[in-house]
């Protein structure tokens, strides 16, 4: 199989598809392959260290995609890649295909590519093994990320997260408790902050709490509309966290609750990579990462873990080689017979959308499988 590794393409992304380790492991099964000149750059992977670890160095992407029948990505590719991929060929990455342009399907569909949503690989006990790792990494970066804003010098209004003797902390209110929140729940506790997790699922807030190593500094809320607008009006800070793999993010903080908050408290969108969760967001980037929308600011970047891309690359593709290594070793159509949680990630193939859930997103029937 020729497999091809290019250079991520959309601003600010700094990840890889493949680290130099796997790239030795598929050679090992006499596999080619190609990797696109500084794709690995920008998470401290050197053209040289693929060299050694076998792949073969392209100097485009025509050339790269011209030769790869499988490809391996870490964002979805943009409407130029699409055009050089070969027909009928293997597409890995994190697609989040329905929140995708239709003419992005289109082309899909018409080339009969099979792409592989990492997010949507499921585990029988419902995790996403390949989206988790990043998740946390997400989280535990999101105290860093909103210290710096609260700061006078970046829009904020000057807030400590962890407050100081006589001065209370921040208030951060966290909007789902799955990977990302329990993880970023964790990080503001560490923080100093003040932590409050809302979540429809109680168990889900149960494990959260069991976990805390200071018993009490966390507050847990069912999510009911109630609490929501109870939160929103006291946060400083507010992220939320709301994802239904598959499908674009539901909006839970409408335009009147933004309207309500504090003025020059801060929003972190981090489902806007599945459309967003709040009704004011819209993308932004590492180079202009806020807007400020009715008197709140707004952290939408979609992409959290670009910037800290070599541990981030490292973590997925931890996650994900055990689902590369199987495409590879025994061919597409044995892996998705053998394996239901990769199978569950195949997008689309053979001209057709697979996943269920992502079908009924996209407004066609859910497919006979």
């Amino acid at each position: 199989m020729d497999i091809g590794v290019p250079r991520e393409q959309r601003p600010d992304e700094y990840r890889v598809g493949l680290t130099p380790a796997g790239i030795e492991l598929l050679t090992a099964l006499r596999h080619t392959c190609y990797v696109e000149r500084n794709a690995g750059l920008g998470a401290g992977f050197s053209d040289l260290d693929y060299q050694h670890a076998g792949a073969r160095i392209v100097y485009s992407p025509g050339e790269l995609y011209g030769r790869a029948s499988m490809v391996i990505k870490v964002g979805r590719p943009t409407a130029a890649e699409f055009e050089l991929m070969q027909d009928e060929c293997i597409l890995m990455g994190f697609m989040h295909l329905s929140v995708a342009r239709p003419e992005r399907i289109a082309t899909i569909l018409q080339k009969k590519i099979t792409a592989f949503s990492y997010e949507l690989i499921r585990e029988e006990d419902g995790t996403l093994p390949v989206q988790v790792p990043l998740s946390q990494a997400a989280g535990r970066m999101t105290p860093q990320i909103a210290g710096v804003i609260m700061q006078n010098n970046h829009s904020g209004k000057g807030i400590l997260l962890g407050g100081v003797p006589g001065v209370p902390p921040a208030e951060v209110v966290i909007i789902g408790a799955g990977a990302y929140g329990s993880a970023a729940a964790h990080a503001f506790l560490r923080s100093g902050a003040s932590v409050y997790v809302l979540d429809k699922d109680l168990r889900r807030l149960q494990d959260l709490e069991e976990s805390q190593a200071t018993p009490g500094r966390l507050v847990t809320m069912v999510s009911h509309p109630f609490n929501v607008r109870k939160v929103t009006r006291f946060a400083d800070v507010l992220v939320g966290a709301v994802l239904d793999p598959g499908k674009r993010a539901p909006i839970v903080i409408t335009r009147d609750l933004v309207k309500h908050m504090k003025q020059r408290s801060l929003i972190m969108d981090v489902s806007i990579d599945q459309g967003g969760c709040v009704e004011t967001s819209r993308p932004t980037t590492h180079r202009d990462p806020v807007f400020i929308e009715e008197n709140v600011i707004h952290y939408c970047v979609p992409n959290m873990t670009s910037v800290v891309a070599r541990t981030a690359t490292h973590a997925f593709n931890n996650a994900a080689w055990p689902y590369i290594y199987a495409i590879a070793k025994d061919g597409l159509e044995a892996a998705m017979a053998d394996s239901r949680p990769l199978s569950l990630g195949v997008a689309t193939h053979a001209g057709k959308v697979l996943n269920p859930t992502l079908a009924a997103s996209l407004g066609g029937k859910e497919p006979v499988r």
